[in-house]
């Protein structure tokens, strides 16, 4: 699939709201504050569906036309049925929808008509950790590895800097590979 390319849009981005929203942070640093929510809802099992909807950001709060809705679950082998992909599933598609957004983003600013992206995520991950056999096994993924495919109207090395760049730019990369405090409350019924 080939991008089309206009004046004021490149890769299905437009560049003038990009630039001009680049411009308004710089001017207003006050309006980067953003706060993204998410609910969940228990369905049964190991099955429950994830609602996004609202959102602060640009100094106000923000709502969507419609809630986005997500399930998650596992497969039959782990007791699942198999409803959704499981969250740690949802985690590699976090990873590669951040980082193919933000080199669509990177590559209409540097002028690169970008032709097709694929991705594919692995994360490789031991159950003996997540159900308490080993303590010194970890819960979560051991490694994760990312290989991108992209085509475009530049040279191989000024490609693989879009990839290079949204890494250096990816909040997803950036919780997964650096870490964030996380807090859990419990309110009981």
């Amino acid at each position: 699939m080939t991008a089309t390319t206009t004046d004021s849009h490149r890769n299905g981005v437009d560049t003038a709201t990009l630039f001009a929203t680049l411009d308004a942070v710089k001017a207003q640093p006050e309006i980067a504050r953003f706060q993204f929510r998410a609910t969940n809802r228990w369905i049964s099992g190991t099955h429950n569906r994830g609602t996004i909807n609202g959102f602060y950001g640009a100094g106000q709060e923000n709502t969507r036309p419609a809630d986005f809705t997500f399930d998650a679950d596992h497969p039959p082998v782990l007791v699942g049925g198999d409803n959704g992909p499981t969250p740690a599933e949802h985690l590699l598609h976090a990873l590669a929808a951040c980082l193919t957004s933000g080199l669509a983003n990177i590559a209409a600013a540097r002028g690169i008509t970008l032709e097709e992206v694929t991705s594919t995520v692995e994360g490789d991950i031991n159950l003996l950790g997540i159900l308490g056999l080993d303590p010194d096994v970890r819960n979560g993924y051991e490694a994760i590895r990312v290989v991108f495919h992209v085509k475009g109207d530049a040279e191989a090395q000024k490609l693989k800097a879009l990839v290079e760049q949204s890494m250096n730019r990816s909040a997803v990369y950036d919780v997964i590979t650096h870490g964030v405090p996380v807090s859990i409350d419990v309110a009981t019924a």
